[in-house]
């Protein structure tokens, strides 16, 4: 294999692994967001709460498929990131 190609492939894969990293992120911030509204929907007026959902500020959250898809966007970054340290190592060979 030519570096040129290996170097043009490390750099669609470097693209690939941020755009994957921001989607873990993104995934992430959403646990996060929704155990913060399960905290909120415990201690506030039932009638708040409707009224929060109604406006799109609290959602329905379903924290077992998030921990799921999270879990998955990990494994795929994993993937990517052992495919990237193979073509680094047949760059430096």
């Amino acid at each position: 294999m030519r570096n040129v190609d290996l170097a043009i492939y490390a750099d669609t894969l470097a693209a690939e692994a941020a755009a994957v990293a921001a989607r873990v992120e993104r995934a992430r911030s959403r646990l996060r967001e929704s155990a913060i509204e399960r905290e909120a929907r415990r201690e506030l007026a039932r009638e708040t709460v409707d009224r929060l959902e109604r406006l799109g500020l609290l959602r329905p959250a379903d924290e077992g498929r998030l921990g799921t898809e999270l879990r998955r966007l990990e494994a795929d970054l994993a993937a990517l990131e052992e495919l990237q340290a193979w073509v680094e190592v047949r760059m430096a060979g």
